[in-house]
């Protein structure tokens, strides 16, 4: 009973572990998609605007500036709030994969210990 518990708390970190390596892995290849793209595409058309205008250096810079922080800004909070939803899906699959391998082992190895006891009582298999 106590071994179960044991094996049962073992396979839930050892799935947390998994779970949390693959979403931070898919969460970061998609932070970065098409909406932060075009936002800083946007930013850098209105710097371009903005220096064809003849507008001071410092007022463009700054609206560069500004724009590359909230373009980073959404990246972050993206990633973040995938990272989280990603890292449930990844421990739920995760988790279900650990005990699937578990119980073909058990199996496995109560199945030998059947046929061998069948063998030492005469039984041919």
């Amino acid at each position: 009973m106590a071994q179960d518990t044991e094996v049962e708390a073992r396979i839930k970190q050892e799935a947390e572990k998994i779970a949390e390596q693959n979403a931070r892995y898919r969460a970061k290849a998609a932070r970065w998609d098409l909406d932060v793209a075009v936002f800083l595409f946007a930013v850098l058309t209105a710097v371009v605007i903005l220096l064809f205008q003849e507008v001071r250096t410092e007022v463009v810079s700054a609206a560069a500036a500004i724009g590359l922080a909230l373009g980073w800004l959404m990246g972050w909070k993206k990633g973040k709030n995938l990272y989280l939803q990603l890292h449930r899906e990844e421990l739920l699959a995760a988790e279900r994969e650990l005990k699937q391998v578990l119980k073909d082992t058990v199996e496995g190895t109560v199945d030998e210990k059947v046929q061998k006891a069948l063998r030492e009582r005469g039984f041919k298999m």
